[in-house]
C-alpha cells in the first residue's frame, strides 16, 4: 500500500516445488467421523482450497471405538503422531476435514509440512493463466472411469457447452466415441482455442500483425515496450526489453523451429505469451514482502478481526475455537478474546459474547489454538485484544498463567531494551517483534484505588472495545464535543442485571461485588501488557501532549466516523505515532461489516472486521492484505508517516511530492465464467481516498453467454487518482440476477498496462480455476488537461513543431501583407529545420536571423510617466482606504460576537454538567431502590425469593428505562429553550450593532495601530459559533424540576 524498498526488487518467494516423498506417494488409511457411502467417482481436491494440515495432538482423532481399534489407537499405544488431518473449504466457517493415518510418523510429518507449504505458497495462489488451464487439463486426466478413459460428460460439465465440446471432438476425430475418450492434449487445445479467438482479435490489432498468421520479432518487441510496459517505471532501473530478451520470450512459447528461424512466432504462441507468467496483471514481486518492515508499529495497517470466536451473528450462534485458527491462517495479526468468569465448579474462564445466546468455548483451548496457528502464515507479531470481564482474581491469575506457559518465549512480557515505555519513545518495528505475541488488556496502575469488594474495577464508559458494553466515548477538540448520545444508559443497566443464557441452559445471575480479592491476579494480567495499553480517549490534543505512544484507543465505527469528519488531519497525526482500533457498531447484529477504506484513509492501523461474513468490505480487506507476502502488515503511504507533513484525506488536489495516476481499463472478454447459461456483466470500481473512490462503471450484460462473452464497451477511465499507493481497483463479475461469480483486487500502483488475463478469485480470495477476464489497461502519471498539450509536445517534439508549422503555412496565404506573420513563420521555419536535422551545417541557416527585429527597452523614468502607472497608484490608494474602514468595522463586530460566544459556551458547559449530575442522582436512587427490594426479598421464604428477585430486576429495568427516557426528554426541552434564547441574543446583535456603528463617530481615517480590539485570528466566525453550539448541546435538556441557567442580557455582555 506504500512505497517499496529502493532498487530493483529481487524476488524472494519460494518457487513451487513438490517434495520427492509426495511425488512417489504413500499408503494411508482414510477414516471418517461419520460413516459415508463409497463413491464410485474419483474425488479430487484442489490444493489451493486446503486451509491447514495438522498432525500429532492437533490432528482430528476418532471418537468411535471401532475406528480406534482398526487404527490401533488404544490407551497403551499413542499413535497420534501417525494421524494427518487436511482442513479445506471456501469460507472460514464451514470447513471440512479429511482424516488419514500414515504407516510411519515421519511420513505423516513430511506430508503435513509439505502439503501446507504447497497450499499456502503465494506463487501457487497467483499462477499464470496457462498454469490454470493446465490444472484443468490435469483434473480431467485424473477423472477416469473404470476403463481408464475420461467420460465425455466430465468434459461437458467443465466447459458447460455441449455443442462446442462435440465440435472439438469432431475436429479431433473422436466423434464416434461419445461415451468416453482417450484424452489428448490436441483436443483441449482445439476446444480452448474456440473460446479465445474473439478476445485475441483485439490484441492482434495492437501487435501490428495486420491479419497475418504470425508476428515478427520487431513487431513483438514494439508491442511489449509500447503496450505492455509500465510508463511510470524508472527507465534506468526497468529499461525496455531488447531484441535478445524478446527473442528469449519467443523461444519459450513458440514450438515451431521454422518460425523461430524467420524471427517470427505464430498466433498460438502469441496467445500463450499473453497467458504466461511474464504477463500477469500484477508483478510477482508485489506479492513478496516488498515493504520496509523496520518502521514503528504505528506506521502499518494491521489485518484485524472483531469478535473472532463468532461463526454467525452477534446475538445467537456457535462460538468456535476453530475460527481462531482459520482467521490467523488468513494472515490476520490482531484477534479479539471476550473473556468471562467461569462457574464455581471448575473455575475455568471461557470466551463468549456476553449477555447473548452465543455458546461458550474454554479460554485455555483458544490459547492453545492461537499458539499452534499464530505464525504458520506470517512470522510477524500477533496482537491479542482482550476484552476482560473476568471479575475473579483467581481466574485472572489462571489466564495469565495459561498465556505464559502455553505461549512460552513467544509471549512478549518485558519491553525491548531499545524501546522503553517512556514518553516520546516510538514503538518497535514488526521486524524487531517477529515471532512475538503482544497482549492488549487494561493495565492496573498502582495509584488507582481498588474497589471495596476487591474485585476488578467495573468498566467506565468508553474504556473497552466492544460495542455491547454501553460505553460512551467523548472526543473533544477545542470547544467542540463529540458525544455518543445514542449509547443507551438503560441498555448497560439491562446487561448488568439480566441473566445470561447459553445453549446448555440458563446462566447463573452475576451479582457484582461477590468476587474475592484480586490484587495479585490483576497484577498478573497487567504484567503481560507493554506496547499496547488501551486507554480512554479524550482528545487528540491531550494525546499529543502526553506522547505516550504505547497507549492506544478503540473507537466504535460511529465514533470513528465522527472523528474522521470533524478532525481528519488530527486523526492522521494521531495515527502517525499511536495505534487506534476501529470495530463495528453494536447494531450490526448480523455481523455485517463497514467499509475499512474509510479508516485506512486516516491511517487507523487495526480496522477490525467480522471475518465470518465475506461481504464486500471483507473481500476488500482480504484482497488488500494479500500483498506484501501475506504478512498482515502493510506500510502506510509516506505522507501518512512523515511528522513534518500534514495530510488531509479529503483533499481533491494533487499532494505535494505524490504523483497522481490516471487509470483506464477496457474489459474485452471473459472465459469460463460460470457453468450456467446465463448473462453476465462486469463491474469496475476504485476504492481509495474520498476523491479517488468511484463506483460507477459496469459493462452490458452478455446475451446468455457465460462461456466466452465479448464486450464492446468503451474504456472505463479513472482520470485522477490522487493517492495511488492507497487505492485499489476491484474487478467483479456477476450473473444477470446479481449473483457473485468472482473478483480481483489490484493495487493501483502495481497494475501493469497492456493486455492481460485476470484470473478471478472467490469471496475468500482463493483462486478460481477457469473463470478469467481478458482486459486492456493503461496506467500512467496524471497530467491536468491544461498541461496535456505540453506533455504531448515533450513526448514527441518533432511532431508537435511540424503540426504547428503546417498550420502557420496554411494561414500565410490569408495574411500575405502582414510582415509580423512572415517574421514568425521565418523563425519557426528555422526551428523546424533544426529539429528535423536535415541540414549538414548550422552556419548555412544563420541567415534566417536577419528576419528578427530589435526590441527597445524602456527606462524607469518613462515607466513612471506612463498614465497607466499613475492610474494604478490612484486605484490602490482608494482600495487601501476602503480596506482600513472595513477592518475597523469588522474587529468591533467580531469582538462583540466573541464576548457573546464565551458567555454562551460557559452556559452550555454548565447545563451539560447539570444534566450529567441529574442522571447520576437518578441512577443512585434507582440502584438504592433495587438493592432495598433485593434485601427484603432475601429475608422472605427461599422458594419465593428467586421469583421475587426476577420480578424486582424486571421492574427495575422497566422503571429505569422509562424514568431515564423521561429525564432525557425533559432535558432536551430545556436545551431547546436555552438554544432559542441564544439565537434571540444573536439576532438582536445582528439588528442593533449596525445601528450603533452608524451612530458612533467614524474611525475610517484613524491609524490602524490605535486599534485595541482582539485580533481576528482568535475571534470565532459566525458559522463556527453555530456549529460549535450545535455539536456541544447534544445532552442538554429542560426539566421543570431542575434549575435553569439564565441567559445574559445585552447590557451584561457589552464589550468595553
Amino acid at each position: 500500500m506504500a512505497g517499496a524498498k529502493p532498487g530493483v526488487h529481487a524476488l524472494q518467494l519460494k518457487p513451487v516445488a513438490v517434495h520427492e516423498e509426495l511425488k512417489k506417494g504413500g499408503k494411508f488409511v482414510k477414516w471418517d467421523e461419520v460413516r459415508m457411502k463409497c463413491l464410485k467417482d474419483v474425488e479430487i481436491l484442489d490444493i489451493s482450497y486446503i486451509r491447514d494440515t495438522r498432525t500429532g495432538k492437533y490432528a482430528k482423532q476418532p471418537k468411535d471405538a471401532k475406528v480406534k481399534e482398526v487404527l490401533g489407537l488404544t490407551k497403551e499405544v499413542n499413535g497420534e503422531g501417525k494421524l494427518l488431518t487436511v482442513v479445506y473449504g471456501n469460507d472460514l466457517v464451514n470447513v471440512s476435514f479429511l482424516n488419514f493415518q500414515a504407516m510411519q510418523e515421519d511420513v505423516a510429518k513430511i506430508w503435513t509440512d509439505e502439503l501446507f507449504a504447497l497450499s499456502t505458497n503465494i506463487l501457487s495462489q497467483n499462477v499464470s493463466r496457462n498454469t490454470f488451464l493446465y490444472k484443468a487439463y490435469t483434473k480431467l486426466k485424473l477423472q477416469v472411469n473404470q476403463e481408464g478413459k475420461i467420460p465425455v460428460k466430465n468434459v461437458i460439465k467443465m466447459f458447460s457447452d455441449k455443442k462446442r465440446v462435440e465440435t472439438a471432438l469432431e475436429q479431433c476425430g473422436l466423434i464416434n466415441n461419445k461415451d468416453a475418450l482417450a484424452i489428448v492434449l490436441g483436443f483441449l487445445v482445439k476446444l480452448l482455442r474456440t473460446c479465445y479467438t474473439l478476445g485475441l482479435l483485439f490484441c492482434l490489432c495492437s501487435s501490428g500483425s495486420k491479419r497475418k498468421p504470425f508476428i515478427s520479432l520487431d513487431q513483438l518487441m514494439d508491442f511489449i515496450n509500447r503496450r505492455q510496459r509500465d510508463s511510470r517505471l524508472n527507465e534506468v532501473l526497468y529499461p525496455p526489453l531488447k531484441r535478445d530478451q524478446v527473442r528469449q520470450i519467443m523461444e519459450k512459447y513458440e514450438t515451431n523451429t521454422s518460425q523461430l528461424e524467420r524471427d517470427q512466432i505464430s498466433l498460438q504462441a502469441f496467445s500463450r505469451y499473453l497467458g504466461g507468467e511474464e504477463n500477469t496483471i500484477v508483478p510477482p514481486e508485489r506479492l513478496d514482502i516488498i515493504d520496509d518492515m523496520n518502521q514503528p508499529l504505528s506506521h502499518y495497517f494491521i489485518n484485524s478481526s472483531h469478535n473472532t470466536y463468532l461463526t454467525v451473528g452477534q446475538l445467537t450462534g456457535n462460538s468456535s475455537v476453530e475460527m481462531y485458527r482459520q482467521v490467523l491462517l488468513t494472515g490476520c495479526r490482531c484477534i479479539e478474546l471476550d473473556c468471562w468468569k467461569g462457574r464455581p465448579q471448575d473455575e475455568e474462564p471461557y470466551i463468549t459474547h456476553g449477555f447473548t445466546m452465543t455458546t461458550e468455548i474454554p479460554f485455555k483451548e483458544v490459547i492453545e489454538a492461537i499458539a499452534e496457528s499464530a505464525f504458520k502464515t506470517s512470522p510477524y507479531p500477533v496482537i491479542l485484544s482482550f476484552e476482560n470481564h473476568v471479575d475473579s482474581a483467581k481466574q485472572q491469575a489462571k489466564m495469565a498463567e495459561y498465556c505464559r506457559t502455553i505461549f512460552g518465549d513467544a509471549l512478549l512480557i518485558e519491553p525491548l531494551e531499545k524501546y522503553p515505555l517512556s514518553e516520546g519513545q516510538l514503538l518497535p518495528s514488526p521486524q524487531e517483534l517477529m515471532g512475538k505475541i503482544l497482549i492488549k488488556n487494561k493495565k492496573k496502575h498502582h495509584h488507582h484505588r481498588p474497589s471495596e469488594s476487591g474485585s476488578i474495577r467495573r468498566k467506565e464508559p468508553g474504556e473497552q472495545s466492544s460495542p455491547h458494553n454501553g460505553k460512551v466515548q467523548a472526543i473533544t477538540q477545542g470547544s467542540q464535543l463529540l458525544s455518543n448520545g445514542e449509547e443507551k444508559l438503560a441498555e448497560r443497566m439491562v446487561k448488568d442485571s439480566e441473566p445470561r443464557k447459553s445453549i446448555g441452559g440458563l446462566k447463573k445471575q452475576r451479582i457484582p461485588g461477590t468476587a474475592s480479592s484480586e490484587a495479585n491476579a490483576t497484577e498478573e494480567m497487567s504484567n503481560l501488557v507493554n506496547y499496547i495499553e488501551p486507554v480512554k480517549f479524550k482528545t487528540f490534543e491531550w494525546a499529543a501532549k502526553r506522547k505516550r505512544f504505547f497507549e492506544m484507543s478503540s473507537f466504535v465505527e460511529t465514533k470513528g466516523m465522527d472523528a474522521l469528519k470533524s478532525f481528519p488531519i488530527e486523526f492522521v497525526e494521531y495515527n502517525k505515532n499511536q495505534l487506534s482500533r476501529i470495530y463495528p457498531k453494536g447494531t450490526r447484529v448480523d455481523s455485517s461489516n463497514y467499509m475499512p477504506q474509510l479508516f485506512w484513509n486516516v491511517g487507523c492501523q487495526m480496522v477490525a472486521l467480522n471475518f465470518q461474513t465475506l461481504d464486500l468490505p471483507m473481500q476488500l480487506n482480504m484482497g488488500v492484505f494479500e500483498y506484501n507476502g501475506l504478512s498482515g502488515y502493510l506500510l502506510k503511504p509516506e505522507f501518512m508517516r512523515r511528522t513534518d507533513k500534514h495530510f488531509d484525506p479529503f483533499t481533491e488536489n494533487i499532494v505535494d511530492g505524490i504523483v497522481a495516476n490516471t487509470v483506464k481499463i477496457k474489459v474485452i472478454s471473459g472465459q469460463f465464467l460460470t457453468d450456467k447459461k446465463v448473462g453476465v456483466y462486469v463491474e469496475v470500481d476504485i476504492f481509495g481516498l474520498p476523491a479517488d473512490t468511484k463506483r460507477k462503471y459496469r459493462t452490458k450484460t452478455s446475451n446468455g453467454n457465460s462461456l466466452d462473452p465479448v464486450w464492446d464497451d468503451e474504456m472505463f477511465v479513472f482520470n485522477k487518482v490522487v493517492l495511488p499507493t492507497l487505492a485499489s481497483l476491484r474487478i467483479a463479475v456477476f450473473e444477470e440476477n446479481g449473483k457473485f461469480i468472482g473478483h480481483r483486487i489490484l493495487p493501483v500502483s502495481a497494475i501493469r498496462p497492456g493486455y492481460h488475463y485476470i484470473n478471478l478469485k472467490n469471496e475468500l480470495n482463493q483462486p478460481l480455476m477457469l473463470p478469467s477476464l481478458l482486459v486492456y489497461t493503461e496506467a500512467q502519471d496524471y497530467i491536468p488537461n491544461e498541461h496535456q498539450e505540453y506533455a504531448e509536445a515533450l513526448t514527441n517534439p518533432i511532431k508537435h513543431i511540424s503540426e504547428k508549422h503546417k498550420r502557420e503555412t496554411q494561414l500565410a496565404s490569408l495574411l500575405e501583407d502582414n510582415s509580423e506573420v512572415r517574421q514568425v513563420l521565418c523563425k519557426n521555419y528555422f526551428v523546424v529545420r533544426l529539429a528535423k536535422m536535415e541540414m549538414t551545417s548550422l552556419q548555412q541557416y544563420l541567415r534566417w536571423f536577419v528576419c528578427l527585429s530589435d526590441v527597445k527597452v524602456q527606462s524607469v523614468e518613462e515607466l513612471q510617466q506612463n498614465k497607466h502607472y499613475e492610474k494604478l497608484l490612484k486605484k490602490q490608494r482608494k482600495e487601501l482606504k476602503e480596506l482600513r474602514k472595513k477592518h475597523l468595522k469588522k474587529v468591533r463586530t467580531d469582538g462583540f460576537n466573541y464576548r457573546n460566544y464565551e458567555c454562551q459556551a460557559a452556559q452550555v458547559k454548565k447545563v451539560k454538567e447539570l444534566c450529567e449530575k441529574e442522571k447520576k442522582e437518578l441512577q443512585k436512587i434507582l440502584d438504592r431502590k433495587r438493592l432495598n427490594s433485593i434485601s427484603e426479598a432475601k429475608n422472605r421464604e427461599k422458594d419465593k425469593a428467586e421469583s421475587e428477585l426476577n420480578e424486582i430486576n424486571r421492574k427495575h429495568i422497566q422503571d429505569s428505562v422509562s424514568l431515564i427516557r423521561g429525564l432525557e426528554e425533559a432535558q432536551t426541552r430545556r436545551d431547546d429553550k436555552l438554544l432559542q434564547r441564544h439565537r434571540d441574543v444573536l439576532q438582536r446583535i445582528d439588528e442593533e450593532l449596525p445601528q450603533q456603528q452608524c451612530c458612533s463617530p467614524s474611525t475610517g481615517s484613524g491609524p490602524p495601530s490605535n486599534c485595541s480590539t482582539p485580533s481576528n485570528s482568535s475571534t470565532p466566525s459566525r458559522s463556527t459559533l453555530h456549529r460549535s453550539r450545535d455539536n456541544s448541546t447534544v445532552s442538554l435538556a429542560d426539566s421543570t424540576s431542575s434549575s435553569t441557567t439564565p441567559v445574559l442580557s445585552d447590557a451584561e455582555m457589552s464589550f468595553n
